[in-house]
């Protein structure tokens, strides 16, 4: 029975003690062997087509012909996100990306590795950053400050930007659904269409926000070299 609004969201399933919660975000795993031993489907193939123009879209990102290599990671980055969106789509599946500990866990140690590498290598370049160019000299202090702080919070920014964005969806979803036993059969039908739109909506939005995360951490990692 669901206690409140934010319950969906309760790591609560489990078998003998062990939490299962965390499960559905390493089935894909599962799925990885068959693209690879198995007759490519149009699905694969769709798949693929895709992975190689975030490929060479991260590559004009980078811009640095030393760093193409680490686009490999953001790929990767992307298909784990949007993977864990799609799952949650499902009924009775745990949402891993709408809690913090799983956004924040990509998202800080990528930006922890990005701002090490670049502080360590290039302290110089990194420096230069603080102070955007043309800033007048009565102006650096100040620029310094903000320069600082918008670079500290990055990793919370797309951490609370992906949580925030599933959560708000499987809300409306479920508040639309809580409303079903108490309506007629004209307004059920209504409901249903709007669920339906509303479903076909998070499946946009579980694309942009993974395509979002992957791009905004390329463009990070860009500003290092």
């Amino acid at each position: 029975m669901m206690t409140n609004l934010f319950s969906m969201f309760d790591p609560s399933t489990n078998l003998m003690n062990l939490s299962l919660n965390w499960l559905s975000t390493m089935i894909g795993l599962l799925l990885i062997p068959n693209l690879y031993w198995l007759i490519p489907s149009r699905f694969s193939i769709m798949w693929f087509k895709i992975l190689n123009t975030l490929h060479s879209e991260f590559k004009t990102l980078i811009g640095s012909p030393n760093s193409y290599g680490s686009t490999f990671i953001f790929v990767s980055l992307f298909s784990f996100i949007t993977f864990n969106n799609f799952m949650g789509l499902f009924p009775y599946v745990f949402t891993s990306t709408s809690h913090l500990a799983m956004t924040l866990a990509l998202a800080l140690p990528l930006w922890l590795s990005f701002m090490l590498y670049g502080w360590i290598n290039y302290t110089t370049h990194m420096f230069a950053h603080l102070v955007p160019q043309g800033t007048p000299p009565i102006l650096m202090p100040f620029m310094v400050c903000i320069e600082t702080i918008s670079n500290i919070i990055r990793p919370g920014t797309l951490a609370v930007r992906l949580a925030a964005n599933m959560i708000a969806g499987h809300l409306f979803l479920t508040l639309l659904g809580s409303t079903g036993p108490s309506m007629n059969l004209i307004m059920i039908n209504i409901l249903l269409i709007t669920q339906f739109a509303l479903l076909t909506l998070e499946s946009a939005v579980a694309i942009i926000q993974s395509y979002v995360f992957a791009v905004l951490s390329t463009l990070y990692s860009s500003e290092v070299v």
